[in-house]
């Protein structure tokens, strides 16, 4: 089994899901003014949500994503450590993993998370059709 593969396709999945959550977000409130009717589809936004509760969840009880772990334990798996691996792994890795102290960070995620919950009052989902 190729650990460092698998390592560098968490971090692509773990970046698809931070990409989500902030593009989807931002599409919420640019297509709120522009009428664009998916962003308010029940299962996008209840899917946005949950992510998000996910998130604040750990970040409330100082926890990492479990994404995050496996990652670190494929790399270790694979003998990676620090700057070892694949151009992508570690490109990947290098975005989702900013300098940045995790009480700063978990505070972005309280303040992104409110963003997330005005939106839900003022871009109504469709709960219907």
């Amino acid at each position: 089994m190729n650990h460092a593969l698998l390592a560098d396709c968490v971090a692509g999945i773990h970046l698809g899901i931070v990409a989500f959550i902030i593009f989807g977000q931002l599409a919420v409130f640019v297509g709120w003014p522009l009428g664009w009717r998916w962003v308010r589809s029940l299962a996008f936004r209840l899917t946005h949500l949950g992510v998000m509760l996910y998130i604040v969840q750990n970040a409330v009880r100082g926890k990492y994503c479990f994404l995050t772990h496996w990652e670190g334990d494929l790399r270790a798996k694979a003998g990676q450590e620090g700057s070892d691996g694949s151009f992508i792994g570690m490109l990947l890795h290098d975005i989702l993993f900013v300098e940045i102290p995790q009480d700063t960070l978990n505070t972005y995620y309280l303040i992104f998370f409110g963003a997330v919950l005005f939106s839900w009052w003022a871009v109504k989902p469709r709960w219907r059709g």
